[in-house]
Order: C-alpha cells, then structure tokens, then sequence
C-alpha cells in the first residue's frame, strides 16, 4: 500500500561547559523566529538537503553560537508526533563538550542572543528540549565513569583539585578523593609539571597536571577498564 509521508528532518546540539565556581553549564540560544520568538532553546535547525548531519549540526552551532566542537557524537533521536507545532518533525540531537573559556560565544541572525545556563536552572525551553537535555546529562553522567572525556571540560593544564571537582559536579555526588587520586596516578594518564596555579583563592598554588592521551589509548588497547 502507498505510503504518504510528510517529515521534516533537524538537528539539535547540547554543548556541556564547565566553570569551576558555577558547574555544569549547558549552551543555549535565544530564537528570533516563531514558534517559540524569544524563548531560549539548543542551537539547531533543519538538515539541508545536500548535507550530512554531521555537517548541520556544526553549522548551526557555528552560525548561531560562534561554536566550534572538537568533541561531539549522535545522542538520540526525538520524534513523537506534536513536538514540533510546525508539524511533523524528527530532531537528531548530539552532544559535546567544551571548555568555555576558550570560546566567545557569538549569536548571528539566527539568534538575538547565545549564553551558557546551570544544568540545575535552566530557564522555560522550546520545544521538547527539557527532554533532550535530561537524556543528555544521563549520558554524560554514565559515560564520564568509564571514559575520561571529563579531560574536555578542563584547561589544558589544571590542579588535581580541579579533576576532582569536576568528577563530583558531573557525578552530582561526593567521591572518595584518595582512593581517587589512587587510581589516576596507577593508571598513569596524568603528566605532571614543573608548574603552579599562577592565581589562588586560598592555600598555597598547586602543581599542574594535563591529560596524557596517548597513554590512556595504550592502556585501552590492552584491555584496560577505566571506571570512577
């Protein structure tokens, strides 16, 4: 029998920052187009025709956020009927992780404005977009326990403290620091160096450690399990 189908097809992106003093932030956009004029959402948009959604979805965090992720992977998919009072429309939403100091957030034409909000106060969001970032925020939470894509979040070179924080900001809950500290330093995935924290609130400056990458995939290759 015929089939009469009527779907349009867009992409949404959920960027995860971290600020030390603020937590999880998540980027949002605010829309200068109707439905929902005005109201803060993901940065996204409708897939063009000759593109991949690979590539959607890096435009429109680059045209309406001034964005530009090294880390991003496909989340899920979102498509129940109403979601969108445009009509039937079926989003692929992704998410990825920055640090935010690194990047001057920048809306264009699509967006009056481009800003980065706590995970824990978001304001009211178009769409069904509540949902896609608590099925994100789930995924980083499971995924931040067996691979260190936490390194994303941070400075190049950073304080153990910092690790430390991040791990029970994502985790929202306390960790054993030792044993923490324990096993990074057996795993090896740290590089230490001769450097302090130029600024401090309190206390003395701490040492500088960065992410070694290379060891980490060495380790994987040979079966290792990297678990908080």
């Amino acid at each position: 029998m015929p089939v009469k189908q009527n779907i349009r097809l867009t992409v949404d992106a959920v960027v995860f920052g971290y600020i030390p003093r603020e937590g999880i932030v998540v980027l949002l956009i605010k829309r200068t187009i109707d439905p929902y004029l005005h109201s803060w959402a993901l940065p996204g948009g409708f897939v063009l025709d000759d593109e991949s959604l690979e590539t959607a979805v890096t435009r429109e965090l680059l045209t309406e956020a001034g964005v530009n992720i090294n880390y991003l992977e496909q989340l899920y998919s979102f498509g129940l009927p109403g979601r969108d009072p445009r009509g039937r429309v079926v989003s692929v939403a992704y998410f990825g992780l920055v640090n935010p100091t690194n990047f001057k957030l920048a809306a264009s034409s699509d967006a009056e404005d481009a800003s980065w909000f706590n995970i824990k106060d978001l304001p009211s969001l178009a769409f069904d977009h509540a949902t896609i970032i608590d099925v994100a925020v789930q995924r980083l939470r499971n995924k931040i326990r067996y691979e260190p894509i936490g390194f994303e979040l941070l400075d190049k070179k950073f304080p153990i403290a910092d690790l430390e924080k991040l791990y029970e900001t994502l985790l929202d809950r306390p960790i054993d620091r030792r044993n923490f500290q324990k096993k990074i330093n057996h795993l090896g995935i740290l590089i230490a160096h001769n450097e302090k924290q130029k600024q401090v609130s309190q206390g003395r400056p701490a040492k500088l450690f960065s992410f070694n990458e290379e060891q980490y995939f060495k380790l994987k290759k040979e079966g290792m399990a990297f678990e908080i």
